[in-house]
């Protein structure tokens, strides 16, 4: 065994049962089907056995709360099995995080997005609903995908598409790399092996026992291959929207076995035509609706009825979402106010519920932006400005700015005690009228929400919740906040890589899209005007470090004209900024107490991109798998048929 492990270069301290996994590396990976011939086909998560009815036999409802990926997927897998389906969303547009909006930029009509999304090969159970509705010309193939370095030694990685699943896309990303001498990958060093087993051999429980206590940065500080973590850990874990500081190392292992290991398809992708709106939540809500599915947008849930264990019914307002029932909220002086003099208003409130009061101390402002429920912020100006999409309102809170189309609501303060004021909706805007109630009941609720959206869900409950779901639900993290910023130049500029590029090594900007070569909005308007529309992202920023809106645009413009040398010449015709903090966070020690689909409640599912889920998946993709999950427990709940959800095989070859 000794001359065996000289001859293939492994140290002889080995154990035999680590040369062993090593030595029967191929027949395992043979045995399973992966060569470079043939690929395994997609995993079907819990196929039914028998063959169900498929549609209901009897008046069966659901409410899904949350209008993203994750609940459209779930209403409409639902409406087409002939449940009555109600669908609700707090904003005025559905889509969650690939919703998008109009805007104006000259003279010309743009929609705007939460940032490019691409949806790659694997993306089975998205894909499946892109066929079912006939929609597949909305998208476009863009070839290749490119890892671009700011560190010079590191050459551009270009991730095409395969036909081949592990060993042979390591062997192929080993040929076409230019960097592959840089890896610093040495299997006779015992600790570069165990961590070549751990992202070779991914294991839906053991790889989490192992490393979901460990952050991705504890993880790679001892003895890890340095190439390897600059080239592709690092990259691919922020673009997961978490930092490798405050994410699980085994959700990392999850997220790589998804997108490399366990993938036969490659890692090249598809954009949309138009944005996302157009482009695919349109159609899903359409055929919804079709179905005879109830779309309601522009809505706020203001109760939720717990009886039995069970949710009985849910309240929900619309319009201007005024409450003329007194309430209580206790002093913020953690709220932002450096800009502003200090005697201008005091604060109360927390997260996407702070309120400001007038220096008379007798009216307030709900600082919750109308266009998609973000805190808005006072600036020196006096006015307040959304971080998110850019809304702007004066200080009475009237809408100097879009895409918000409502003022802020107004409330009166009833009285002050201590660090609190009682507060109730303001006649000055009408809130104290006879407000749109309506209680909706149904045999099954989803929650779709995103992180912060399901906390106050939770927040709202009249009656006896269980309390170790609510617990669960606490213990739900937000990822730190993304940015994106979308730029219209004069000009155009040559660029030798892939149209959506991952950028790596600068202080903010993590990726590049060049618009006006993908959707064909903006390539129009490129061929028109001779210009470009480029996009930044920032996957997940520190707030301290960039602690306002100015901050965050002038890092990316300076980054940019790093990344695109020729745009110094340029004039800047026009710039969007989307700035949030709703990401699922994944933080080491989380994987245990993170809820299912299924929950206590048996008429509570929950679908989202912060589910766990019992196979690997990522984004979209995991949004999307999570609200079908969510359907198929009704649908099993009912007797019928389950849809099938696929994945990329749900464990590695090396995995122990």
């Amino acid at each position: 065994m000794q001359h065996l492990l000289s001859a293939i270069g492994l140290s002889t301290n080995i154990s035999r049962r680590t040369f062993l996994q090593l030595a029967g590396f191929s027949a395992i990976g043979g045995g399973l089907g992966y060569s470079r011939y043939s690929k395994p086909k997609p995993t079907v998560h819990e196929q039914d056995g028998l063959d169900l009815p498929r549609y209901v036999s009897r008046p069966s409802s659901a409410v899904v709360v949350g209008g993203g990926l994750a609940g459209l997927a779930c209403a409409y897998e639902l409406a087409q099995r002939g449940v009555k389906v109600t669908l609700l969303e707090k904003s005025p547009q559905l889509g969650g995080k690939i919703a998008s909006w109009p805007i104006k930029v000259g003279e010309d009509d743009f929609r705007m997005e939460h940032g490019f999304h691409g949806f790659f090969p694997q993306y089975y159970n998205l894909k499946s609903l892109v066929s079912e509705l006939d929609i597949t010309r909305n998208f476009v193939s863009l070839d290749t995908y490119a890892v671009v370095y700011k560190d010079a030694k590191y050459r551009p990685e270009v991730f095409r598409p395969s036909n081949s699943a592990f060993p042979w896309n390591i062997v192929d990303l080993g040929i076409s790399s230019g960097n592959r001498l840089n890896w610093g990958l040495n299997l006779t060093k015992l600790a570069h092996w165990k961590v070549f087993r751990e992202i070779t051999g991914f294991h839906p429980e053991r790889s989490y026992g192992r490393l979901d206590e460990l952050s991705v940065a504890e993880w790679v500080s001892n003895d890890f291959p340095r190439g390897l973590y600059d080239l592709y850990f690092l990259p691919f874990a922020k673009s997961s929207l978490n930092a490798p500081d405050v994410l699980s190392a085994g959700e990392l292992m999850q997220f790589f076995h998804f997108y490399f290991f366990g993938n036969p398809e490659g890692l090249a992708f598809e954009g949309t035509k138009q944005d996302m709106g157009r482009s695919l939540v349109d159609p899903i809500a359409a055929s919804i609706s079709n179905c005879g599915g109830r779309i309601i947008t522009d809505v706020a849930v203001s109760s939720v009825k717990w009886d039995n264990n069970c949710i009985a019914s849910i309240d929900v307002e619309r319009g201007d979402r005024g409450q003329d029932v007194p309430f209580w909220v206790e002093r913020n002086d953690l709220m932002q106010v450096a800009s502003l003099p200090s005697d201008r208003c005091d604060f109360y409130g927390a997260g996407d519920d702070v309120y400001a009061l007038n220096t008379n101390g007798k009216e307030a402002l709900r600082l919750t932006c109308t266009h998609q429920g973000c805190t808005v912020q006072p600036g020196a100006d006096g006015h307040f400005h959304c971080p998110c999409h850019g809304a702007e309102f004066d200080g009475n809170g009237k809408v100097v700015r879009g895409p918000a189309q409502r003022d802020l609501a107004t409330f009166e303060v009833k009285q002050h005690a201590g660090d609190r004021v009682q507060l109730v909706g303001s006649s000055r805007t009408g809130s104290t009228v006879a407000s749109n109630v309506e209680t909706l009941t149904a045999d099954y609720f989803v929650f779709a929400a995103d992180v912060g959206g399901v906390k106050h869900l939770f927040s709202l409950a009249n009656g006896e919740v269980p309390a170790a779901l609510e617990a669960q639900v606490n213990d739900l993290a937000v990822a730190d906040p993304f940015a994106v910023t979308r730029l219209w130049f004069d000009r155009d500029f040559e660029w030798e890589h892939s149209y959506f590029t991952s950028l790596s090594g600068y202080s903010l900007t993590d990726s590049i899209t060049l618009y006006h070569r993908i959707q064909d909005d903006y390539i129009e308007w490129a061929k028109r005007t001779g210009g470009s529309v480029v996009e930044l992202h920032a996957y997940c920023y520190k707030e301290k470090e960039f602690p306002t809106q100015e901050a965050l645009l002038t890092t990316f413009k300076s980054e940019l004209l790093e990344i695109v040398p020729e745009l110094r010449s340029a004039n800047l015709l026009h710039q969007e900024l989307v700035n949030q903090k709703n990401f699922a966070g994944f933080p080491p020690g989380s994987f245990p107490n993170r809820p299912g689909t299924t929950t206590t409640a048996s008429n509570l599912l929950f679908a989202g991109d912060w589910v766990k889920m019992p196979f690997p998946c990522g984004l979209m993709e995991r949004a999307v798998s999570s609200g079908l999950l969510a359907a198929n427990a009704i649908l099993q709940q009912e007797g019928l048929q389950r849809r099938p959800v696929l994945s990329v095989m749900p464990e590695g070859v090396l995995s122990i």
